[in-house]
C-alpha cells in the first residue's frame, strides 16, 4: 500500500468514526434520559404525565423534522445542515442541563430530537457519497448501524453512572462530545460536488396501490414496535426504581436484556433477512412482543425479576432482533427508487409517532389507576395491531430486498 493509499484509508476510517460517533449520540438520547426520569421527577416535583414529555418530546421533534430533512439538505447542502444540527444539538444539551423547570427542559428535548432527525439520516447519506459502492460502502454502513444499535445500551450504562453526580450531567455530557465531533468533522466531511434541485416535501406521489398498502402496513408495524417498547421501558423504569427501590445503576442493568440482543445481532441482520424473507421475520417480530405484553398483563412485573420481568424484556427484545431490519428493508423495497426520498422519511416519522402517542397514554394510565395492568393491556392491544398489520406480509414468500440502507 502506497503512502497516498494509507492516508486515504486513515481518512476514511476517521470520517466513519465521526459519523458513527454522532450516531451513538443520537441513539443514547432516549436511554440516557429514561433511567433519569424518576430522579428528575422527584427533584422537580413532576407528574408522570409531565416527566414522560422528556422522552416523547424527543420523539416528537424527531418525527416533525424528518420529512423536511431532504429539502433542507438539497437547498443548503448536507454538510452545512449536518454541522448546523450538531451545533444545535450541543447548545440544546447545555440549555437542558441548566434548565430549572419542565417547560424549558422538554423544549430542549424537542430541539434535540429535531437535530437528530437531520444528523442520523444525513450521516448515512454522507456515507453513500463518501465511500465507493461495493464492499467499502457496505462495511461503512454496517459499522454505522452497529454503533447506532449499541447506542441505546451505552446510554443506559452511562446514565446509571452519571446520576451519581446529579441528573443535570445527563443533559450536559452530550454537549462537549458533539462539539468535538463537529470540530473533527469539519476537516473530514466532504463537500458536495454539485448542487441538487430541492426535493419535494410532503406525501409521496401515488404509486401502485399494492405497494402503498405494504408501506402503510410496514409503517404501522414499526410504529407499534417502537411505541410499545418505549412504553414498557418507561413503566419498568418507575417500577424498578420507585416501587422496588433499586438504584438507577441497578435499574439500568435490569433493562439491558431488552436492548443488548439487538446491538449484538445487527451485523447478522442482512443475512437473516436474505435467508428467511421480510414477511416471516416481521410477523415473528410482532408476535414475540405481543406474547410478552400478554404475559405481563397476566403476571405483572414484580420483585421476582427472573420469573416476572426478565421474560417480558427478552420477548420484547426478540421482537426488535427479528423485525427491526426487516421492517426497514421492506419499507425501502415497497417503493420504487424515484419515490424513496419522500416515502422513507414518512416511514421513519411513523416509527417515532408510535412513541409520541403511546408514551403519554402509558403515563396517564399509570396515574389514573393504582394498577399497572391497564397500561400493560393497552400496550398489548397496540402490539396486537402491529401483528395484524404484519400477517398479510406472510403471503409474500419471496426473500427480502438487498440488505442495504438507502440515504435519506
Amino acid at each position: 500500500m502506497t503512502t497516498t493509499e494509507r492516508a486515504s484509508a486513515r481518512h476514511a476510517w476517521a470520517l466513519l468514526l465521526v459519523l458513527s460517533g454522532n450516531m451513538v449520540l443520537d441513539a443514547t438520547e432516549v436511554s440516557l434520559v429514561l433511567v433519569a426520569l424518576p430522579v428528575i421527577g422527584k427533584d422537580l416535583s413532576l407528574s408522570l404525565l409531565t416527566v414522560q414529555g422528556l422522552m416523547s418530546g424527543f420523539a416528537l421533534g424527531f418525527a416533525a423534522l424528518l420529512p423536511t430533512g431532504p429539502r433542507l439538505a438539497a437547498r443548503f447542502g448536507r454538510r452545512r445542515v449536518y454541522f448546523a444540527a450538531m451545533l444545535g444539538f450541543a447548545l440544546a444539551s447545555v440549555a437542558g442541563g441548566l434548565a430549572d423547570g419542565p417547560a424549558l427542559l422538554i423544549a430542549t428535548r424537542v430541539v434535540k430530537g429535531a437535530c437528530a432527525a437531520l444528523t442520523a439520516p444525513m450521516g448515512l447519506a454522507i456515507i453513500g457519497t463518501a465511500y465507493p459502492e461495493g464492499p467499502e460502502r457496505r462495511r461503512a454502513v454496517s459499522v454505522y448501524s452497529a454503533f447506532g444499535a449499541a447506542g441505546f445500551t451505552a446510554g443506559l450504562l452511562v446514565s446509571g453512572a452519571l446520576l451519581e453526580a446529579g441528573w443535570r450531567w445527563i443533559f450536559l455530557l452530550p454537549a462537549p462530545v458533539a462539539l468535538v465531533l463537529l470540530l473533527w468533522g469539519l476537516r473530514l466531511v466532504p463537500h458536495e460536488a454539485t448542487a441538487r434541485p430541492p426535493a419535494p416535501v410532503g406525501p409521496p406521489e401515488p404509486g401502485p396501490p399494492g405497494r402503498d398498502r405494504v408501506l402503510l402496513r410496514t409503517g404501522l408495524g414499526a410504529a407499534t414496535l417502537n411505541g410499545t417498547y418505549h412504553g414498557l421501558l418507561f413503566l419498568l423504569t418507575f417500577q424498578l426504581q420507585d416501587r422496588l427501590g433499586l438504584s438507577p445503576w441497578t435499574g439500568a442493568l435490569a433493562l439491558l436484556p431488552a436492548c443488548v440482543p439487538l446491538a449484538v445481532s445487527v451485523p447478522f441482520a442482512g443475512s437473516l433477512v436474505r435467508r428467511h424473507g421480510t414477511g416471516r421475520l416481521i410477523a415473528l417480530g410482532a408476535a414475540a412482543p405481543l406474547l410478552g405484553f400478554l404475559l405481563a398483563v397476566w403476571r405483572p412485573p414484580s420483585d421476582a425479576y427472573l420469573t416476572r420481568t426478565l421474560p417480558v424484556l427478552l420477548l420484547v427484545g426478540a421482537g426488535f432482533v427479528l423485525s427491526f431490519a426487516a421492517l426497514n428493508m421492506r419499507a425501502a423495497g415497497s417503493v420504487p427508487p424515484s419515490r424513496r426520498a419522500t416515502a422513507i422519511p414518512l416511514y421513519q416519522m411513523a416509527v417515532q409517532l408510535g412513541a409520541v402517542l403511546l408514551l403519554p397514554l402509558t403515563a396517564w394510565l399509570l396515574t389514573a389507576f393504582d394498577d399497572r395492568r391497564p397500561a400493560l393491556a393497552v400496550l398489548a392491544v397496540a402490539a396486537a395491531g402491529g401483528l395484524a398489520a404484519a400477517l398479510p406480509g406472510l403471503r409474500d414468500g419471496r426473500p427480502g430486498p438487498p440488505a442495504r440502507k438507502e440515504p435519506a
